[in-house]
Formats: structure tokens, C-alpha cells, sequence
């Protein structure tokens, strides 16, 4: 065998192969016996691989084969597409961990994903070339996959293989290139983000304009190295931005020291009084920008909302849409409800950048969308007056019902839509304070909003959805419907209202000595106390669940379903509520109290004019909707506010014109409980059909009652319900009725 292997040996030799092996220093029979070996390993037949092997361009014989060298780049490369950046830094040469703490490298690569938005990576590698015996370049393409910038190639990318001496084996030789391969020097990737302007908030009418952008705002801009006083004007932005000092020390020192960076935004007042310090201590400079602005003349903060900073659990979600942390959002209202709508999609361009700002490269850009202005189903004409009309009932009253009263509400609503013309909630408030950069000044209005915070009344609660009450006398409407449907009596009962009931206690009626005999209609017209004792009493005995269950059906006690502001379910009282509550059965007296609107029972005027929506147009409960139209300025609108009927109420026809009979003559007989409110109105000629109700404020019984009114009109064709309550005022048909006229004949008639 020695002879074959010296015979072959030297026929190599004589080839010039063995230089390779430093023949000059090798015995004969160590070389025979060292290409013996390498015989022998190359007559092995190989093993199988997980991997096809890439092309070369060329192959040198090593005793590193390049075959490894592949393996470890397509591992290092399989990290990273799972995301494992701790197995990515295994693989790296023992010279890059030094050159780069694995801290570094991590803080690379997350830095870099957040820049771009980064979903996911993968890779398709190409060809690989031997440098040399100890260095192998694989080359691939990247297929990235953002949130944002949506998905791009990166095409020839290379990925530099070496012998790592320590560990005698192929490993990657990193740098910041490796991630992209500009990022060279210090150079960073950067998104410059395009945020689009926030878009307008419009009335009914397409051109009353309720929220824009055309406030102005100050942008501080400052470059570090340029700072004469650094400490000073860190204080100084701290105390101007109202932001802590390490935030704005944080913020400046995120990028190299000769960048301009924009430090934040400051609303005019404050420009004002601080530029000349702000230029003399930081050398700032600055810029204008476009800040949200309110109409006040439009006099709905409640529906509108105001803008502001994300909360910090959702700025994630805030910058996974493409946002920065401080974008100024939608916080409540319709400017929280359709946020999305009106701010639009950001876009912007994904740059490698040097240190001193240059450019090196766009690896992605995507334009950025405009936000889609919002028009309200909101009749800015009425809801003003509406306002106003309450507004000077508390001036009017200042001596009286005011003194004690916190607030009101009115709601407007087209009784074949669904749609909201009005909705305004006393007393109210200026949304303008409450946006980041307020057009009063910031000082101003920090004091409007701590007025509001310690204001008994409650300013920025919207009691038209949110104002849960005692409904009082209107709530016969709903007990007159579910004896009459129920078949409890018919529409010619005869009952005899003495003004005294006392199956439980004795109950007496609003008035001494009663109505005489009365019917299901006109009992309603003149409010019989006695006659609903007697009708929950009955309700009940036929069974318990009978009267709760058609306060349910009518949208008592559960949210409306509008979407657009949020709104309180109230509450109904019923025997499982009582006996979990109070850990008491249900007595037949529980039914007699909520037949009259007491007890329990909790609405908000939004579901009591829903519900005089379905008695005016025959039983369809809409959803509510504050939000008409979307779209783009010069576009065809997109209609939004489509009639969504929820529910059809199971009215007979007899008890329907029987309701609805009792509450027309509530305004136009001489026995209705608001005749002489409407007496000589030019509503008389339309019709209104209404109910008034006086429900009891509860506690120890010194605080005036609930003044309620609710109504459809024209009698013969509704078109619209109106329901106002005013919190402890006294009489609906006193205090509450009157408003509501007013604000009928201003619908109907807004030029008398």
C-alpha cells in the first residue's frame, strides 16, 4: 500500500501540488501517508445536505471548504428572518463581537426596525464568491415587509464570510453595512414621515365649518452644537414646551449634535413671549404649523370633542399606524370617533442618512393620504338657536328653578332617519382650551379647564347621552302601550280618577280631587296619576315581567346603538335586578313606581326621543347618527347616514292611534297638561303631540323634580321629536315645555 501511495505521492509531486502541502519540509512517507488520507476522504461518498449548493465562481482547494462557509451565511440569514437576533450574533466573528457588544448590535437592529416600521425580512441568496481561502462573499436579495412603507427590495446585498482564527470555523464578519450597506460611518436610517393635515368637521349643510386647521402654531427648532447656553436652555424648553427636562434632553440627543432638530410646538401667545429668550439661549429658530381650531358660534363641544396627545397605552398603536407619540389625535367626540377618518395616512420616505444630515439613500417612500373631512347631520342654524334658547332660560330663571338646577339637555331628531339636527347639553364648555395648543393661550386655558374639573355642574358632561334621569310622567306613554297591547283593557276603558289609589299606601294624583273618568288617551292628555297606579298594578298581576319588558322593548335601559359619542344604558328596574340588588323580591308596588317613571327607573334623553321617534312614525326605533357624509374637498361625498331601523315596535294599530291621539290633545285641548304653553303658537296650525313629566329628584326629598318634555311634530306627517329636561327645575309643563316650543317654532318657523 505504501508503494501505491508513494507511486501516487510522487506523481503529484511531480504536478506541483505538493508546494501546497510545504513539500521542502515533509518526509517521503509523510506525504504519502497525508495524500493517502486525502485519497481515501475524496473516494467517500457525500452526505447529504439540507441545501442545494450555491454557484462559485471559483473554487481553490482549502482546508475550509466554502460549502461551510455557505451554511453558516444561510443560517445567519434564517435568524434573521425568524427574528432572533441573539442566534444572528452567535454566528458573528469573535473580531465584530469586539468591534460591536451585542447591546449595540441589538440596539442596530431594533432602532432600524422601528425606523421602517419593520414587519418581517426574508432573504434569496444568489451566488457565492471566494474572496480568498478565508474569505467567502454571499450575495442575496432582501424582501422587506413594513407597516407603513409597505414592501420593498433590496436587491445584491452581500454578506462577508471569514475563518474566524479563535474558533477555527467560518463566521460572519458584522458591521452596521450588514444591515444596510450605506450605513457606513455612523450613517443611520431615518423615516422622515409626511403627516397629512387633520381634515375639517363641517355642519349639515356643507359649508358652516365646525373644526379646521386654521389655527397657528409655532415649531422650535434647535441645532445642539450651535446651543450657547446648553443647561439654560434645557430648563428653557422644558418650562416653554411644559415637558420635563430629561424629555427634552432625551429628545435632543437621539440624533448627532449637528442636526436640526424639531424640540416640539408652541401655540402663539406662547411664541410670543418666549422667542426672544428661546433665540437668545438655544439659538432657536422657527416654523409655522397648522393647529386644530373650534367654532365656538357653533356651540357643540359635546358633539365635536377636542384633540390631543395619545394616552401612553396607545402609543403603539399610535406609531404602528405611522404616527409619531406626540401626534395630536382624536380624544373625544366625533373628532375620537372618526379619528381615523379625519386624520388620514401618513407617508413619508425611509432614508440612510450620515451624520450631518446628507442623504445617502431612499430605500422607500410611500405618499401620504389625506384625511377625509366629516359633515354632521347637525343643522347648525337650529342647534345654535337651540343653545341659545337654553342658555336664556337659566338667565331668565336666575332667580327661581336656576338657583338650584345643574344642567339641561335637548336632542332634536328626524323621526324618519334617525339623524340628529340638534343636540345640546347645559352648560357647556369651549373645546378650544383642551387641545394641546389652545387658541387663548395656554395659560388661559389651564384656568378654563380647572374652572370646569371643580364646577359642580359638570360642564363637559353630555347629558344628552351620558345624563341618566328619572323620566317621570313620560314614562305613561310606555305603560299605556304595554296595557293596551298586552290586552289589559282596550282603547274604550273607562276608569274613574278620583285623584286618591291606595292598593299599597295612598297615592294621590298631581291633581286634588282627580280628572273625573278618563280613557287610555285621555289620560295621557291630562297625566291621571291614579289611572297608571292602577295600570302597573294590573301589568303586574298578569305577570311581573310585563311592564320591565316594554320599557326594554322601547330602548329603555341599553345604548341606542349610535356609534358616534358615547352614551349611558340607564336602568330598569325589574324582579332579578331588585332581588340581586337589594337582595328583596318584587312587590306589585315596584311595577306601580315604575309605571309613573319612579323607582329605579334611569333614561337619558337620547332614548326617550328615539322613542317618541317610533310612536311618530309608527313604531321604527332608528339608530341615532350624528355623522351625515365623508369625504374629500372637490370629491363626491360618501353618504354615511343611512336609515337603520334597530327594532320594530309591535304596535297595533288601535293602540297607536290611541297614544298617539292622547298625546296630540296634550297641546291643543283645554284639559292638556301643556295647552297653555302652546296657546297661541303658530305651532297650533302643525300639531305637536307631546307629554310633559315631573319626576321626583329622589334623596331627602328638598331638591326640586325632573322638568320633562318630549314630542313629535307636524301631528298629521312627523318630521321631527324633541325631548328637553332640566335638571331639579320643577314642572315640565313649567319649566320644560316652554323650551321645548321654542325650540319647535325654531325648526319650524326660524324666521318668526
Amino acid at each position: 500500500m505504501f508503494t501505491v501511495c508513494e507511486a501516487l505521492s510522487g506523481f503529484i509531486l511531480l504536478s506541483g501540488v505538493s508546494k501546497w502541502f510545504g513539500a521542502s519540509h515533509l518526509s517521503p512517507l509523510q506525504r504519502s501517508l497525508f495524500l493517502c488520507f486525502i485519497l481515501f476522504t475524496a473516494c467517500q461518498p457525500a452526505q447529504p445536505a439540507a441545501r442545494q449548493p450555491l454557484p462559485t465562481v471559483v473554487r481553490l482547494p482549502s482546508a475550509y471548504l466554502i460549502e461551510d462557509a455557505e451554511t453558516i451565511g444561510l443560517n445567519y440569514l434564517d435568524a434573521w428572518h425568524a427574528g432572533d437576533l441573539e442566534s444572528m450574533y452567535a454566528l458573528t466573528s469573535a473580531a465584530s463581537q469586539e468591534s460591536t457588544p451585542y447591546a449595540q448590535f441589538e440596539s442596530l437592529y431594533r432602532g432600524a426596525e422601528v425606523e421602517m416600521t419593520f414587519v418581517s425580512v426574508s432573504t434569496q441568496p444568489t451566488i457565492s464568491t471566494r474572496e480568498t481561502d478565508e474569505v467567502v462573499n454571499l450575495l442575496y436579495d432582501a424582501h422587506f415587509t413594513t407597516r407603513l412603507m409597505g414592501e420593498f427590495t433590496d436587491t445584491g446585498r452581500s454578506l462577508r464570510l471569514v475563518v474566524d482564527p479563535t474558533v477555527g470555523a467560518w463566521r460572519v464578519a458584522w458591521t452596521p453595512a450588514d444591515i444596510f450597506a450605506e450605513m457606513v460611518g455612523g450613517a443611520r436610517l431615518r423615516f422622515d414621515p409626511i403627516i397629512p393635515n387633520r381634515a375639517n368637521i363641517y355642519a349639515r349643510d356643507r359649508v358652516t365649518t365646525l373644526a379646521d386647521q386654521e389655527g397657528r402654531v409655532a415649531l422650535v427648532r434647535v441645532t445642539r452644537q450651535d446651543i450657547p447656553d446648553y443647561p439654560g436652555c434645557l430648563a428653557l424648553l422644558s418650562q416653554v414646551l411644559n415637558r420635563p427636562i430629561d424629555d427634552v434632553q432625551a429628545r435632543l440627543e437621539a440624533r448627532p449634535p449637528n442636526w436640526l432638530m424639531d424640540v416640539g410646538v408652541i401655540e402663539a401667545q406662547r411664541y410670543l413671549e418666549s422667542e426672544p429668550a428661546l433665540r437668545a439661549t438655544c439659538a432657536a429658530d422657527f416654523g409655522e404649523q397648522p393647529a386644530r381650531r373650534y367654532n365656538n358660534d357653533a356651540r357643540m363641544p359635546h358633539i365635536l370633542g377636542y384633540v390631543g396627545y395619545p394616552d401612553p397605552g396607545a402609543v403603539e398603536a399610535v406609531e404602528r399606524a405611522g404616527f409619531p407619540q406626540d401626534a395630536i389625535l382624536g380624544r373625544s367626540g366625533v373628532e375620537a370617533s372618526w379619528d381615523e377618518v379625519l386624520r388620514g395616512q401618513p407617508g413619508g420616505r425611509l432614508l440612510i442618512v450620515t451624520p450631518d444630515g446628507a442623504v445617502v439613500r431612499e430605500l422607500a417612500r410611500i405618499t401620504a393620504q389625506p384625511g377625509q373631512s366629516v359633515y354632521l347631520t347637525i343643522d347648525s342654524a337650529l342647534q345654535v338657536r337651540t343653545a341659545q334658547i337654553l342658555a336664556d332660560a337659566y338667565t331668565q330663571a336666575k332667580d327661581t328653578w336656576a338657583q338650584r338646577s345643574r344642567g339641561a339637555a335637548v336632542v332634536v331628531l328626524d323621526v324618519n332617519t334617525g339623524e340628529i339636527l340638534a343636540m345640546v347639553s347645559y352648560p357647556t364648555f369651549d373645546n378650544n382650551a383642551y387641545t394641546p395648543f389652545p387658541t387663548m393661550g395656554r395659560d388661559n386655558a389651564q384656568q378654563i379647564i380647572l374652572a370646569n374639573t371643580d364646577d359642580p355642574r359638570r360642564p363637559e358632561l353630555n347629558r344628552a347621552t351620558q345624563g341618566t334621569y328619572p323620566l317621570g310622567s313620560v314614562m305613561k306613554t310606555v305603560t299605556d302601550y304595554a296595557a293596551l297591547n298586552a290586552g289589559i283593557y282596550g282603547p274604550d276603558y273607562r276608569f274613574v280618577c278620583t285623584g286618591l289609589w291606595s292598593r299599597d299606601i295612598p297615592r294621590t294624583d298631581w291633581l286634588a280631587g282627580g280628572h273625573g273618568t278618563v280613557t287610555p288617551a285621555t289620560a295621557l292628555t291630562q297625566s291621571c296619576n291614579p289611572y297608571f297606579y292602577e295600570s302597573g298594578y294590573l301589568l303586574d298581576q298578569a305577570d311581573p315581567w310585563l311592564l320591565p319588558n316594554y320599557a326594554g322593548f322601547v330602548g329603555f335601559g341599553a345604548v341606542t346603538g349610535m356609534e358616534d359619542l358615547p352614551e349611558e344604558t340607564g336602568n330598569i328596574q325589574t324582579p332579578d335586578w331588585k332581588r340581586v340588588t337589594f337582595g328583596i323580591d318584587w312587590s306589585f308596588s315596584d311595577a306601580v313606581n315604575l309605571a309613573i317613571g319612579q323607582g329605579e327607573l334611569l333614561v337619558t334623553p337620547l332614548q326617550v326621543v328615539r322613542w317618541f321617534g317610533a310612536l311618530a312614525n309608527g313604531g321604527t326605533l332608528y339608530r341615532p347618527q350624528i355623522v351625515r357624509e365623508v369625504g374629500l374637498l372637490g370629491d363626491t361625498l360618501q353618504a354615511v347616514a343611512q336609515p337603520d331601523a334597530m327594532a320594530q315596535l309591535d304596535f297595533q294599530p288601535e293602540v297607536l292611534e290611541t297614544l298617539q291621539q292622547g298625546l296630540c290633545d296634550v297641546t291643543s285641548t283645554s284639559f292638556g297638561t301643556a295647552e297653555f304653553v302652546f296657546r297661541d303658537s303658530p305651532l297650533q296650525l302643525l300639531g305637536v303631540c307631546g307629554k310633559t313629566g315631573t319626576a321626583q329628584a329622589g334623596g331627602d326629598g328638598t331638591l326640586p323634580p325632573f322638568a320633562w318634555f318630549a314630542a313629535y311634530a307636524p301631528m298629521d306627517s312627523p318630521q321631527i321629536a324633541v325631548v328637553v329636561v332640566v335638571e331639579n327645575a320643577g314642572e315640565g309643563s313649567g319649566v320644560a315645555a316652554p323650551i321645548a316650543r321654542q325650540v319647535l317654532e325654531a325648526y319650524f318657523f326660524p324666521e318668526g
